[in-house]
């Protein structure tokens, strides 16, 4: 029988634990995400639920060719109609990540995660640094970029719990389709979806310009060439930074301030007229 798990297939990593492959693996084809595996999706012009998942040979107990609602039904847990459309920037796009995030608070590990190109949003630098240390991905508004993003239909545990993730460093918007279209593979619009998008702001050049994101060394590495404040917090490399980060909280909340301080700060205004209440979809 084929291999699906994520340590078989190069998922696993896990940004929480090592803060320095942020934002790890993120998926780069339709798929299933199930608990310790990873199955193909065959996008199709029907609604998602009727898509073919593709299951190992010899999988026992379930048919080799099956639906997302099939295999969604047969694990227990809300079918796709059900779900929320999260579109997922950084690390949530990572199923070692989501495995790991949704695991560790007790929520289903299955969710189908589908690579999508979405207009009008575009990807920088979060404006605080994460609790393990990393400074994330955070989306800003652009009304003439196209970015690939990825979209993940959440029930409504796993989407309580990735909430408790993420505010309130993040507020969560529903962003309607006609104002941000969300193209799926089969060519397919979603009406609306929702993001999480940055409560503080985004990490701007001097010139008000975004700094844009990319491996977490390199981002590391030239934010504290550009800042003596951060090197006194931090030290000199990002291996120093990610450790004292992701050790110590105040010392987060000063690099967080410093930030601010060097002026790099940007507000971002355009999800929040979107917003929703945390305490529903």
């Amino acid at each position: 029988m084929q291999d699906r798990s994520l340590e078989a297939l190069g998922y696993a990593g896990v940004p929480a634990r090592e803060p320095l492959i942020y934002p790890g693996r993120l998926v780069g084809r339709p798929s299933f995400l199930n608990g310790d595996e990873l199955l193909d999706l065959r996008p199709s012009g029907a609604p998602l639920g009727d898509w073919p998942v593709a299951l190992p040979a010899g999988a026992s107990e379930r048919p080799q060719r099956a639906t997302v609602d099939g295999l969604l039904t047969l694990l227990g847990v809300p079918p796709a109609q059900e779900r929320f459309p999260v579109l997922a920037v950084g690390s949530n796009a990572a199923p070692g990540q989501v495995r790991h995030k949704l695991a560790r608070l007790g929520s289903s590990g299955a969710l189908p995660m589908v690579p999508v190109r979405v207009r009008g949003i575009s990807v920088g630098l979060s404006g605080h640094i994460s609790p393990a240390g990393y400074v994330a991905a955070a989306p800003y508004a652009d009304p003439d970029a196209e970015s690939p993003l990825v979209a993940t239909w959440l029930d409504a545990a796993q989407l309580n719990a990735v909430d408790s993730t993420e505010l309130p460093n993040y507020g969560r918007a529903f962003l309607p389709g006609d104002a941000f279209p969300v193209t799926l593979p089969s060519g397919r619009r979603l009406p609306g979806a929702y993001l999480y998008y940055n409560a503080r702001g985004i990490l701007a050049h001097p010139d008000g310009t975004p700094r844009a994101g990319g491996a977490q060394p390199a981002v590391l590495a030239q934010l504290l060439s550009e800042s003596p404040r951060l090197r006194e917090l931090f030290g000199h490399g990002p291996e120093s930074w990610t450790g004292r980060a992701g050790a110590d909280a105040e010392l987060r909340a000063r690099g967080t301030a410093a930030f601010e301080a060097e002026g790099w700060l940007r507000r971002e205004d355009g999800f929040a007229r979107y917003a929703v209440r945390a305490d529903r979809p």
